[in-house]
């Protein structure tokens, strides 16, 4: 790549013939990878992306966008592009759930993930109570 001679990158890679025991299909690689893997039907592509201990992100390409929402829904992820991937504006809330991610950020839940609320009443005088 112009400009990083020397520098430590990953250039985009793909992986195709990929089994489940492998690593780069178990584990999160933050990086332009992607691991290519066959399989039969929709059921067992939920069970197998479901069968990890992460779940930051995922993308579900199909020309059926009701089978792009079922798959969604079903998908163990923190945030599930349907035909696209990675896009997330500032008002969408982006986070895992598993053993990924830190809360949620950007949105207003990320406020809320960084704060703590806390309720203070403070009697200034004789306060009538029912009980």
């Amino acid at each position: 790549m112009p400009g990083c001679e020397g520098g430590y990158y990953v250039e985009p890679t793909v992986f195709g013939g990929c089994s489940d025991d492998m690593t780069i299909v178990r584990e999160e690689i933050f990086g332009p990878v992607m691991s290519v893997l066959a399989f039969r039907d929709e059921a067992e592509v939920i069970e197998r992306a479901n069968a990890t201990d992460y779940g930051l992100a995922g993308g579900v390409f199909t020309r059926d966008i009701t089978r792009g929402h079922r798959v969604a829904a079903e998908l163990e992820a923190g945030v599930v592009w349907v035909n696209h991937y990675n896009l997330t504006p500032i008002e969408m809330p982006f986070g895992g759930v598993k053993h990924s991610g830190l809360g949620r950020e950007n949105s207003r839940h990320a406020l809320e993930h960084y704060t703590r609320l806390k309720s203070v009443f403070v009697a200034t005088a004789d306060v009538e109570a029912p009980y």
